[in-house]
């Protein structure tokens, strides 16, 4: 693969790996066939994980143990030519195995008696429709095919329909054939039966056969909302329902790929608006492209963005009023070139709006083609099509198109590298300008935002926020402020399935290529290398068995008499042959890491006597780390090797990585990340937060937020909004601020962005991650600055315990980072009750508790001063 897996897109990968392995067993030893899902919501990266399924499918994958399918044969289905070629595209795109003659698009020409092993054939309904010449000839009810003696012939004496094909490839015992459905919940309604006219959908076909063509096999359909497709699949006869693949919509809004925040720009009040929020519209557009503009030049060219803005119109618009608005538009941003504005009508033509010129663009060409920077559309162009650059939305839609809205907002909400930019809300957010709107009707647009215009969940860590405001730093903070707050320790995620060595090369890779530490994955290899000779030392007689073990092939011989009926079973024992060895060889290379094992095998063979050959040499090699893979031990001495190397080069190498760009920074945070064990982050500078300043009652009625001074971040009056979830998040926040040493105080955000503090707890045997609600910073006497941390969270709600325990951890190893860590709770009798975390006795009584409301009425508790 060309791109690194997201953990949470390697684990969806993984899975969907298993149900192909099983499927193909029920397929060839059952003659069952199969089916399964994938469900991840927009911009998760389905295409990218689908090209890690492929490579794994075609050509096998060490780390999750897949061995290669060589009959495998993809038919990879949408209902949209142009959704397939912009698939085709994204998947050659991602791996670095599928060639473009891996990848075929299925044209009208197309002629083959059956479908090739190791290719990705694109089909789409056009083609399987009725009238297509590549299906004409399998109705047998079709009169145009009958010529003057009874007998059926094929349009352009075609040999074979693609149905033909399809049929052919199935009944092949050496192949298998995989059907991808890529949007699988389109063409399932009312769970895919029929068509108005009562025929079988053509994707129901395809599922279950047509005419003397069977259903392919196994059938894998993605997408974000697949509940049609389960439902579908259930009820589909003589075909196993495989284990669904969920990906987790928290840890792909956590990843980065995906935009934090979409702010909509909707009128206070009832009016004809189009113009004032057009002004604002070219002002977000030129505003966004100076900061884009400003970031570039700061990390390098490698984070240059060009953004765009989409002016959404009605379906029959005046192109004269189109005019007006360009015009508009360009007025407010004049540095924008006269030639920057494309259309993707459905007319598919150059159209003309008053003086300008707007040629048609193909809606997957827009993200590459970079001198588009103003794009007129209608709709929701179509799905598939995504442009991170596209920064700025106005839209002049009436009211009634809620979903409309949506869905092109929904092509816009990737970040444009992929990644978040630490500390800046302007840049993880996409502008939305909705002048026919107004608060009231814009409920619906923002309810289907935050379930990410799906229709499922909504999105943890998404905000949908109205007519918000910028907070830049406050003037008023002092600079030891700031300081104070990036040198807090905060903490990463574990992961569930943490290779140590894979990170240790991993590692070792991106300090070479920074120049921080030459040689380092010859570094990384030789102490692996170190490890595994004084393993071979320590387990010297585990090894010795195993060696044996691998270099024979132990099995019993069956002898049955025709005479009597008995059967007889006798031992044999036979040397392995080299096949048997490289089996061997390769499955302790998936254990110990293939890299490692490869080299270390060049490391074994470079020490063997002048007697032996290389090939000799090499062999033995293999054997030895064969027997390796079979010491349960060794593996847990290299792993613990490598995660303590890793950690330690880290911490030699963390102010020098400081230093590098943010993109360079990124690569260093997901190897941290990649740790079994939490790990210490660190808190990036925020420059710029967009912060909402209103908020509705249950009522409907809109009300100001109330403002406080001194936070780190403010608006041009030097206050900051904030809406609390409970009355008495504001009790401790008014408290905390009148203190009279207290100077400054930071709301810590709740959102996984990485100028958030996070603390690691356990709940339910899985580790979460807390976000405590504020810090506080107090000048001494002596002029210092001291950090204070104070949590409010409610003793009674169900996570409160193991929250507690969390912290409790937290404060015993980071507690002299700060002055006070303190967690306060409102009790049932209304009193404020603090539990303080920098005293040891404390730390011991919430680690041995079960309850926090018992907790907070103890003695080990204690007023909270307000």
């Amino acid at each position: 693969m060309k791109f690194t897996l997201k953990d949470y897109q390697d684990a969806a990968v993984r899975e969907v790996l298993q149900n192909m392995k099983d499927a193909k067993f029920f397929w060839h030893q059952r003659n069952r066939k199969a089916a399964f899902s994938l469900a991840a919501t927009t911009g998760s990266g389905k295409t990218v994980m689908a090209a890690a399924v492929f490579e794994a499918l075609m050509f096998g994958n060490d780390e999750h143990e897949f061995e290669p399918d060589p009959g495998a044969v993809v038919i990879w289905f949408s209902d949209d030519p142009s959704l397939n070629e912009q698939s085709k595209w994204r998947l050659q795109e991602a791996s670095d195995k599928l060639t473009v003659s891996d990848l075929i698009t299925v044209e009208s020409s197309f002629n083959r008696e059956k479908l090739e092993a190791g290719k990705i054939y694109f089909l789409n309904t056009q083609k399987l429709s009725k009238t297509s010449l590549l299906t004409r000839g399998h109705d047998p009810d079709d009169p145009d095919l009958e010529a003057a003696d009874g007998q059926k012939i094929m349009p352009d004496m075609r040999a074979f329909t693609i149905w033909d094909t399809i049929r052919n490839t199935i009944e092949d015992p050496d192949l298998t054939l995989y059907l991808v459905l890529d949007e699988a919940h389109r063409g399932m309604k009312d769970g895919g039966i029929t068509t108005a006219t009562g025929r079988p959908t053509i994707v129901k076909q395809l599922i279950n056969g047509s005419g003397s063509t069977p259903g392919i096999p196994i059938v894998w359909g993605i997408s974000a909302t697949v509940q049609r497709f389960n439902e579908a699949m259930a009820g589909m006869q003589g075909r196993t329902t495989m284990p669904h693949v969920v990906v987790d919509s928290t840890l792909v809004q956590a990843s980065g790929l995906l935009k934090d925040t979409i702010s909509l720009d909707v009128p206070d009040e009832p009016g004809d608006f189009e113009t004032v929020l057009l002004r604002r519209g070219g002002d977000k557009l030129r505003e966004i492209s100076a900061a884009w503009a400003a970031y570039a030049a700061e990390q390098g060219d490698a984070s240059k963005v060009v953004p765009l803005m989409v002016l959404q119109v009605p379906d029959a618009p005046d192109h004269k009023d189109i005019g007006k608005w360009l015009d508009i538009i360009f007025e407010r941003f004049p540095d924008l070139p006269a030639d920057c504005v494309a259309n993707v009508f459905g007319e598919h033509k150059t159209e003309t709006f008053g003086s300008r010129t707007a040629p048609y663009i193909e809606p997957q060409r827009v993200q590459q083609d970079t001198w588009v920077r103003i794009l007129v559309a209608k709709n929701a162009i179509s799905t598939g099509w995504d442009c991170p650059r596209a920064e700025v939305m106005v839209s002049l839609r009436a009211a009634s198109d809620k979903t409309h809205i949506t869905q092109l907002l929904g092509r816009m909400v990737r970040t444009p590298l992929a990644r978040r930019i630490s500390g800046n809300d302007r840049l993880n957010a996409v502008d939305c300008l909705l002048p026919r709107f107004n608060k009231d009707t814009v409920t619906a647009v923002v309810n289907e935002l935050m379930a990410g215009g799906d229709g499922g969940e909504p999105l943890p860590g998404r905000r949908v926020l109205i007519n918000p405001k910028e907070m830049k730093p406050n003037p008023a903070i002092p600079e030891e402020v700031w300081q104070k707050l990036v040198s807090l320790p905060s903490q990463t995620l574990p992961k569930k399935q943490a290779r140590p060595v894979k990170r240790l090369t991993a590692l070792a890779h991106e300090l070479a290529m920074d120049a921080l530490l030459p040689d380092a994955g010859k570094k990384a290899h030789a102490a692996m290398h170190a490890v595994l000779d004084a393993a071979l030392a320590k387990h010297s007689e585990a090894i010795k068995t195993a060696r044996q073990s691998v270099l024979t092939v132990e099995g019993k011989t069956v002898t049955a008499s025709v005479e009597t009926q008995a059967m007889t079973f006798d031992d044999f024992v036979e040397a392995a042959d080299y096949a048997v060895i490289e089996d061997a060889y390769k499955r302790a290379g998936r254990a110990i890491s293939p890299d490692i094992a490869t080299t270390y095998a060049e490391h074994l063979a470079g020490r063997a006597t002048d007697a032996e050959d290389d090939e000799e040499a090499l062999i033995d090699a293999h054997t030895t780390i064969a027997a390796i893979g079979l010491v349960p031990g060794i593996k847990i001495d290299l792993e613990a090797a490598a995660e303590q190397l890793a950690t330690d080069w880290l911490s030699q190498h963390n102010d020098a990585v400081r230093g590098l760009s943010d993109e360079r920074q990124e690569a260093y945070r997901q190897i941290r990340e990649m740790s079994a064990d939490p790990l210490p982050a660190e808190i990036a500078r925020p420059y710029m937060w967009l912060q909402p300043t209103t908020a509705k009652e249950p009522t409907g009625k809109v009300f100001e937020l109330e403002r406080f001074d001194r936070h780190l971040l403010c608006d041009q009056e030097g206050l900051f909004p904030i809406n609390f979830n409970s009355s008495w998040e504001t009790a401790v926040l008014k408290a905390e601020l009148k203190r009279e040493d207290c100077i400054g105080w930071y709301r810590n955000p709740d959102r996984g962005s990485q100028d958030s503090l996070g603390v690691i707890y356990e709940e339910a045997g899985e580790n979460r991650i807390l976000r405590p609600d504020f810090v506080f910073f107090v000048r001494l006497a002596d002029g210092a600055i001291v950090a204070d941390l104070v949590d409010p969270h409610g003793d009674y709600l169900a996570d409160a315990m193991p929250k507690l325990k969390g912290l409790a951890k937290y404060a015993e190893e980071h507690q002299a980072h700060f002055r006070r860590i303190e967690a306060v709770s409102k009790t049932k009798t209304g009193a404020f009750r603090m539990l303080d975390l920098t005293k040891a006795s404390v730390r011991a009584e919430i680690l041995a508790a079960s309850s926090a409301e018992g907790l907070y009425a103890s003695s080990v508790a204690t007023d909270y001063a307000q």
